[in-house]
């Protein structure tokens, strides 16, 4: 991963200990992100490395261009969604979050190049929880943000086959 200015390089732990408790969590919830059918379509990588905190780096490329030469809105509420959803699903090691509802800002097009979306906890704890996330480009200027309410759902995170602890 690139560092962007300002920002600390997010890196997992050692990869050659066995994660456990929360690590072994963050992980699992690492490996559902990348099983997700719709990642195939989208190069980005999720890392989350505290409680209340994800980061998902991905590349924009011309093919996921509007009409008028930059980012379509889809990928800006994917990538937000996806940051704040990680960062609230990273406090629920029982269930699977839903997102309920989700507001965007668009701040700036977004050309081709690498986009950082950050996501983070900001309340909840039981039953609905309010996450947010920005998009960073590689000048480190924001480029977009959101803020989403999720819910836990009736999914165990231990039964999707992508969740592996």
């Amino acid at each position: 991963m690139r560092c962007w200015p300002g920002a600390r390089r997010v890196t997992r732990p050692d990869a050659a200990a066995i994660p456990s408790g929360e690590a072994a969590h963050f992980r699992a919830l690492e490996h559902l992100y990348q099983s997700a059918p719709i990642n195939k379509l989208f190069k980005s990588e999720l890392v989350i490395t505290q409680a209340g905190h994800s980061v998902i780096e991905f590349d924009v490329d011309e093919s996921q261009f509007h009409a008028a030469g930059a980012i379509h809105g889809t990928v800006y509420f994917k990538m937000l969604d996806d940051a704040a959803f990680y960062a609230a699903n990273s406090l629920v090691s029982d269930r699977f979050l839903l997102t309920t509802a989700f507001n965007l800002l668009f701040t700036r097009p977004i050309g081709p190049g690498r986009i950082r979306a950050e996501g983070r906890w900001i309340s909840g704890k039981r039953r609905v929880f309010v996450a947010e996330a920005s998009l960073i480009d590689m000048e480190g200027e924001e480029v977009g943000r959101g803020t989403g309410t999720f819910m836990r759902s009736q999914f165990p995170l231990s039964s999707l086959p992508g969740y592996a602890a």
